[in-house]
């Protein structure tokens, strides 16, 4: 199987689970990731900035339509929902940035992005929930399993935060759980690195 998106959400302790998880992903990583991060609404882009010092891949804030390219990792701007979309002409998927109310008391919103992506990539993509502090994900993991897509989440006990890995499990939803520090090594190994 051949995955073309990875898109990873987390909440309270993400900043030093996606430190952990982008340093170990090597320069020449073919596969996209798109993260939905929680932050306040007019946070800057300090978490830009703090990733790219942990990450050999390009690290980015999502502009709108913008098409999606291996190499990058892009990032849900802050008070901004990121959706994946379909181009217009032929299968080209791009972002889109909303303006939309909060989902789950959040906006960004993890399950935003991840059944807009599962819509669009069905059985190509990867979702990942991370530590965080409530269920946001859990239902857009729902759909990314029921496309055919792969699911995994943070083993809770290596959590900041247990509670989103925990929910994601509860519901049924999840494929794999694996300890923090693993998780890059089990994406290299399924993307055929």
């Amino acid at each position: 199987m051949t995955f073309e998106l990875i898109v990873i959400g987390t909440s309270f302790g993400g900043l030093n689970a996606l430190q952990i998880l982008l340093k170990d992903l090597p320069e020449n990583f073919p596969v996209p990731l798109a993260i939905v991060q929680h932050r306040h609404e007019t946070s800057n882009e300090i978490l830009r900035d703090v990733l790219q010092d942990y990450c050999h891949l390009i690290v980015k804030e999502t502009q709108d339509k913008e098409e999606i390219l291996p190499g990058n990792v892009y990032l849900a701007p802050a008070n901004y929902h990121l959706l994946v979309e379909y181009g217009s002409t032929e299968y080209s998927p791009y972002f889109s940035l909303s303006t939309d109310a909060p989902v789950t008391y959040t906006k960004p919103s993890i399950d935003v992005l991840f059944e807009t992506a599962a819509d669009v990539y069905a059985e190509k993509l990867i979702g990942i929930l991370l530590t965080g502090a409530n269920n946001d994900g859990s239902r857009g993991m729902k759909r990314i399993k029921a496309y055919g897509g792969r699911t995994l989440v943070e083993e809770p006990s290596t959590a900041t935060c247990p509670r989103m890995p925990q929910a994601a499990i509860e519901a049924g939803v999840v494929d794999k759980i694996l300890p923090l520090v693993d998780i890059s090594h089990f994406l290299r190994q399924i993307c055929q690195l």
